[in-house]
């Protein structure tokens, strides 16, 4: 009997899960630390700089590990490491130059010319981390998910633990060492990033297996076809980080109060993260569903699969969703009490990260007619959507509005894909059934609202009434009607 290609996405899933995103939520971990141990404009510094340590982590790979996969499969592996390895190694060298000669204008424009320091550590983080991509990719490519998940929990445990050592147990010393070394007053941020520093060595040492063999060679005949193949995953990569990210850099030079503007990107940064679980949830599915999609996309009732896959995400981000917002009150415990003034914005968090991931549900439609430059359109339009509308929001709503333009943005690029889409390569999603659910769930929300500021138990009930009701509504309407369902995706 053939395995219903539901639940075999749904297990891909929890296995990528495991593998891959467990090391990205044990980091989310520090998140109580850094917003108990660190005053809000310190945490807001730690929002900022690892916003850049993300943008040039994509623009200094500039697609090269998509490229290494693609060229693996033409190509011999080796051939292909090692030219990759090597451009990666230039570039990540020129970068690293010109920033150590440079680290200090930088800084001063960055506003952080008491810590110049920093700059300099924020790109040794980028550059060890570029370097060990292409092995990472490496390990996929030979299908040692157990060393890369290994290697993975490693690194983020060795980050944890001497973010422990530095500033929980020794914070008197290092805060002293940190005044002796760099001579600005007693810092204890500056370990954050030492701390990552040498984790990130470990990594790549832990790599280094896969260096034995290595010989530093650009081999032009191979290296052009893997840039030019590379160039619009750079383009998406690069317009996505701006979505992600561009919000953390603007906020300071946008608020209207410039003096508290670094503690209220800390407060923003702080309640962002409370959208954790339905970050994680997003990231799981997108390790899983792109081999889903093209695995079953030549079967003959691949267009209904592929409308059932959207319901169930929907439904499964809508839960999350309603679980946080519900119980907001028990997940604000995650940050730290000088950051709950930004609770506000989860809700609007939450749901514009639920509506990426229905764009990324809804990319097939370009990925599978091979289409992707029309992709790349949509993620620059909602870059330069995302751009617009911080510029717009910000200085009028403050840190509320960087999150509406998440929204906006997402909300935007989702309907656009929709409409595409549908012209390109139609699916009959369940148009009407979704924005159904989506309403169903608000509604919910702005019902538990109410009771906010009520008798604690009476609120828990009455939430909880409301999460089982949606769970009811969702079992009764999708989940019953396919399992009496004969399974889709055969033939």
């Amino acid at each position: 009997m053939a395995q219903n290609p539901i639940k075999s996405l749904a297990g891909q899933t929890v296995v990528y899960g495991m593998g891959t995103i467990l090391p990205r939520l044990l980091n989310y971990f520090m998140v109580p630390l850094y917003t108990r141990v660190f005053e809000r404009e310190v945490y807001g510094q730690v929002t900022e700089l690892y916003a850049y340590v993300a943008f040039f982590m994509v623009l200094l790979t500039y697609g090269m590990e998509t490229a290494f996969f693609r060229y693996a499969q033409k190509h011999e592996a080796r051939k292909v490491f090692n030219t990759a390895m090597s451009a990666i190694t230039l570039t990540s060298a020129v970068f690293l130059v010109l920033l150590g000669a440079f680290y200090l204008p930088v800084s001063s424009w960055m506003q952080y010319e008491g810590n110049p320091e920093y700059i300099l550590f924020i790109g040794l983080i980028v550059t060890v981390d570029v370097l060990t991509a292409i092995p990472f990719a490496m390990l996929r490519k030979l299908n040692q998910a157990r060393r890369f998940a290994v290697v993975k929990l490693l690194n983020v445990s060795a980050n944890i633990g001497l973010n422990l050592i530095f500033i929980v147990f020794i914070p008197g010393l290092s805060a002293s060492f940190s005044d002796v070394i760099f001579g600005n007053g007693p810092d204890l941020l500056v370990w954050v990033l030492i701390s990552n520093i040498a984790a990130s060595i470990l990594s790549l040492a832990m790599l280094a297996p896969l260096f034995r063999t290595f010989r530093f060679s650009l081999d032009l005949t191979l290296l052009r076809p893997m840039l030019h193949y590379a160039l619009p995953v750079l383009v998406v990569g690069v317009a996505g980080m701006v979505n992600e990210v561009i919000d953390k850099i603007l906020l300071k030079y946008l608020l209207p109060d410039s003096g508290q503007a670094m503690a209220q990107l800390g407060v923003y940064g702080a309640n962002y993260k409370l959208g954790v679980l339905m970050t994680l949830f997003v990231q799981m599915f997108r390790y899983a569903s792109e081999p889903f999609f093209f695995a079953e996309a030549e079967k003959k009732n691949a267009p209904e699969l592929f409308a059932r896959v959207m319901n169930y995400f929907v439904l499964s981000g809508l839960m999350i969703f309603l679980m946080v917002v519900l119980y907001l009150d028990l997940f604000k415990h995650f940050i730290g009490q000088d950051y709950h003034e930004g609770l506000g914005i989860v809700p609007i968090v939450l749901m514009a990260n639920l509506f990426y991931g229905i764009f990324y549900n809804l990319s097939i439609w370009y990925k599978l007619t091979d289409r992707t430059g029309d992709g790349a359109y949509i993620s620059i339009a909602g870059a330069v959507v995302t751009i617009t509308l911080n510029i717009l929001l910000i200085p009028v709503l403050g840190y509320h509005g960087a999150a509406w333009a998440h929204f906006g943005c997402y909300f935007l690029m989702m309907g656009a894909s929709y409409i595409w889409g549908q012209k390109v390569f139609p699916i009959p999603y369940q148009t009407r059934r979704i924005v159904f659910y989506i309403l169903v769930a608000a509604v919910l929300y702005f019902i538990s609202t109410v009771v906010q500021e009520q008798n604690a138990w009476l609120k828990y009930s009455v939430n909880t009434f409301l999460f089982g009701l949606f769970t009811f509504v969702a079992y009764w309407l999708e989940i019953r009607k396919a399992a009496a369902a004969p399974p889709a995706g055969r033939g």
